[in-house]
């Protein structure tokens, strides 16, 4: 388990910021990767995340806090990565029709499910299909 430390920051969330994250509205951005040579390592996946990924923008290793005043924050916080990164496994030996629809209901329910508030909101999905979806 890997735990990534750094000093507290505050900086103030842009309006954009508190606009896209409140009680009635929550964005988030999926991006999907298809790679044509299998990623066998799954463990390699975390010095990635920690060597390039975290360094690369603050608000990987960041949660937003409120003040006294209600001003909502940046706050640097403790990254556990592998609260981070989900590797989800699918039943073997069905056809690439099923797998397609289980990508599929996968995207879906992680795109309805709110962040957890208590860590940087950004998580890593790293899914092994047994064939080569949509050709």
């Amino acid at each position: 388990m890997e735990i990534v430390r750094d000093q507290e920051i505050s900086e103030p969330l842009s309006p954009t910021g508190q606009f896209m994250s409140n009680s009635v509205l929550s964005l988030s951005i999926i991006a999907v990767m298809e790679l044509e040579e299998p990623f066998d390592d799954s463990l390699s996946i975390i010095p990635f995340l920690k060597d390039v990924l975290l360094p690369i923008n603050p608000r990987f290793s960041s949660i937003m806090v409120g003040d006294k005043d209600g001003v909502k924050r940046w706050k640097k916080v403790e990254v556990r990565l592998s609260d981070h990164v989900n590797f989800p496994v699918f039943t073997a030996g069905m056809s690439a029709q099923f797998y397609d629809e289980c990508f599929d209901e996968y995207l879906s329910k992680m795109a309805t499910e709110q962040f957890p508030q208590s860590q940087p909101l950004w998580e890593v999905h790293v899914i092994k299909l047994p064939h080569k979806s949509r050709s």
